[in-house]
């Protein structure tokens, strides 16, 4: 009988690749390696035109590469239970941690399940702390000197411009985590990305590469502050947003708000009579000179006063002998309506008198009448309009004066309402999740509570910070905080309390869930750990199985979320439950998965987990618990496999055992 033991990796997308790519090509893997030749006649391409493409390269883009598909191994997320807020109600998350590692461990349980990511990652203007994810490849002394590695021996240092390294490490940062983003999105999701002038076009160019280049949304131009002199030739006022999609056609129309000036210059009248009456609306010219001519398009509409009207034009329309209308010319005028739009919409037309129109009678001689459409304010609310790709509403002194009224000592926060106003420009935003892996102060949290209490909506969100330590004479540190971190975690709190009391009558979820990234808690090979001085084996005789199959002070929901990052589809926010009646150490994961971390299964065990109603996808057991006896486990898995037989009713469902 097979015993498939729990894998020790959480995620390894090279693995999950060549997978897919056998799922859609299965010739192309032979002996479990990829026939790049095969894969390039499956792609249509015969012929090799040369090894030079168009690309952006840099010392350690392999590396990245290779970062980006590498599995990741030793590592789990710890909950941390003290520093969450309504655990057991929310399904938000904060994760401290490296967010390469994070975004790894993520990929199991979130892959294609986010809607928008949005990140501020560091500008490289020189001076800013990034993540150096190569630096064992570096002796000690060489490596504090280009600043691989801290002092310390920290992952997170400085990145200065007198490096040689300055462009490229940045690059080796951000390519491998922009490729695990991508797998997390949804089909129909949207990356936004903020950036200054130093990063901007290596930022575009990586990803183009990564995102695809028919994937490109815009780049949207915001204004930061409005003066300042510093800046050698211009003063730096604007900083950029990349925006991707996953799949650009999946995406709809991106519609924001009506400017409230133009509103005011514009939808000036006001409806007196009919089914829309006391609607403001503007009148808007039927005839547009910049339209194309087109038979069904050119035609006379009766005036108020019995007379016609038509565009300019030299051809008139008129039925022909065989029934077809006469076809204008390039330069005849023509309305915006087809003649069938007409005849149903007569009624939404507004007719004013002027010396200056530029319609003309049957006889060619001008019209006095001008003819208008009506356009709705209330319709143009609901249709929005599409946002500019330059915005000068979210400028950096509105975060400022935003979190100082929280207490928050943070510089260089977004302001809270650009997040907001980038998730409303997605259409079906209101019960998805929403991703920040550079987080900050949090903001992006802030601003997924602040658009729920808006319009009802159930956002979810994700945040990952790795935990700087605030530098020592910061007002940060002065106040108290000793990380980046503990300033998120505070905000979000705070901003979710005033959030609550603005909007009393809301239900939002203001709590989140605090993990950590910690190194495992299972002894993944066991026979190479020893208790101080005390073998294993003798420990295990004197204080139980746990020391043989975990680490010293492990507690259980420890290894029970170790296990859920290593299961496919399901969030860390899930509802865990202890089931008592089977033993004081089995656990239900969303009715999906059961984990008994019982030191020995009994008949009766078996017995109950096998009478689970809805019959689980997986279960997992202690190897341990069977005292590597092959026959014992081997005759408790079939006992197993027919009592859940005889349990499920409609046919059998798969289920799946493994041993940790």
């Amino acid at each position: 009988m097979d015993f498939p033991r729990m894998s020790s990796t959480v995620s390894d997308p090279a693995s999950d690749n060549l997978r897919k790519l056998s799922t859609l090509f299965p010739s192309i893997i032979k002996d479990g390696q990829v026939d790049f030749d095969a894969l390039k006649v499956e792609l249509g391409q015969f012929e090799e035109v040369g090894k030079e493409r168009y690309e952006l390269t840099w010392a350690g883009k392999q590396e990245a590469m290779k970062n980006a598909v590498g599995g990741i191994e030793g590592k789990t997320l710890k909950y941390i239970p003290e520093e969450s807020k309504n655990p057991d109600a929310t399904e938000n998350l904060y994760i401290e941690g490296d967010n390469l590692e994070v975004l790894k461990i993520l990929q199991n349980s979130y892959m294609g399940k986010i809607k928008m990511i949005y990140i501020d990652p560091p500008y490289n203007i020189g001076g800013d702390y990034i993540y150096n994810d190569n630096f064992r490849q570096t002796s000690g002394e060489a490596a504090k000197e280009e600043g691989d590695i801290s002092e310390s021996g920290e992952r997170y240092t400085i990145n200065t411009k007198s490096s040689g390294k300055y462009h490229s490490r940045w690059l080796s940062m951000m390519y491998p985590r922009l490729r695990l983003a991508k797998n997390l999105l949804l089909n129909e999701g949207v990356i936004f990305i903020s950036i200054g002038d130093d990063e901007l076009s290596n930022l575009k160019s990586i990803s183009d590469e990564i995102f695809g280049s028919s994937n490109y949304v815009g780049t949207v131009s915001r204004l930061m502050k409005s003066g300042g002199n510093k800046g050698r030739f211009f003063s730096p006022n604007i900083d950029y947003i990349l925006v991707y999609a996953k799949n650009i056609n999946a995406i709809g129309d991106f519609k924001g708000e009506l400017d409230p000036l133009l509103i005011e210059k514009l939808y000036t009248k006001v409806d007196v009579d009919g089914p829309r009456k006391g609607e403001r609306y503007r009148p808007f010219g039927l005839y547009q000179s910049s339209l194309d001519a087109r038979a069904n398009q050119r035609y006379y509409i009766e005036c108020p006063d019995g007379s016609l009207a038509i565009p300019p034009g030299k051809t008139l329309p008129r039925e022909q002998k065989d029934g077809s209308k006469v076809i204008p010319e390039k330069t005849d005028g023509c309305w915006r309506w087809s003649d069938t739009t007409y005849f149903n919409e007569r009624n939404n037309l507004v007719f004013i008198e002027s010396s200056k129109g530029v319609l003309i009678t049957p006889d060619g001689t001008p019209s006095k009448w001008n003819v208008y459409t009506k356009i709705y304010l209330q319709d143009r609310l609901k249709e929005g309009q599409t946002p500019a790709n330059f915005t000068s509403k979210y400028e950096n002194r509105q975060s400022a004066k935003e979190i100082k009224k929280l207490g928050i000592p943070f510089d260089f926060a977004k302001p809270s309402n650009l997040i907001t106003y980038l998730t409303s420009l997605i259409d079906n935003t209101r019960d998805s999740i929403i991703l920040d892996f550079f987080s900050g102060s949090a903001t992006t949290a802030h601003a997924v509570m602040q658009l729920n209490a808006e319009d009802s909506g159930n956002r979810k969100f994700i945040m990952i910070q790795y935990p700087e330590e605030c530098p020592e004479r910061s007002e940060a540190a002065k106040t108290g905080y000793k990380t980046i971190s503990d300033i998120g975690k505070e905000r979000i709190r705070r901003a979710g309390e005033k959030i609550a009391k603005e909007h009393p009558e809301a239900k939002i979820d203001t709590g989140f869930k605090v993990f950590k990234v910690d190194n495992t808690n299972i002894r993944w090979i066991a026979a190479e750990n020893r208790i101080g001085d005390t073998t294993l084996a003798d420990a295990i005789t004197t204080t139980g199985k746990d020391l043989r199959d975990f680490l010293p002070n492990t507690k259980d929901a420890d290894i029970v979320y170790e296990i859920l990052i290593r299961q496919y589809d399901i969030p860390l926010s899930v509802k865990i439950e202890k089931l008592s009646a089977i033993g004081p150490r089995t656990y239900s994961i969303a009715d999906a998965l059961i984990v008994c971390l019982e030191e020995n299964v009994t008949p009766g065990i078996i017995d109950t987990v096998a009478a689970i109603e809805p019959v689980p996808h997986k279960i997992i057991f202690r190897d341990s618990a069977f005292d590597d006896d092959i026959a014992l486990k081997e005759n408790t898995m079939m006992r197993l496999d027919a009592l859940m037989q005889k349990h499920a009713r409609y046919g059998k469902q798969p289920y799946r055992v493994e041993f940790l």
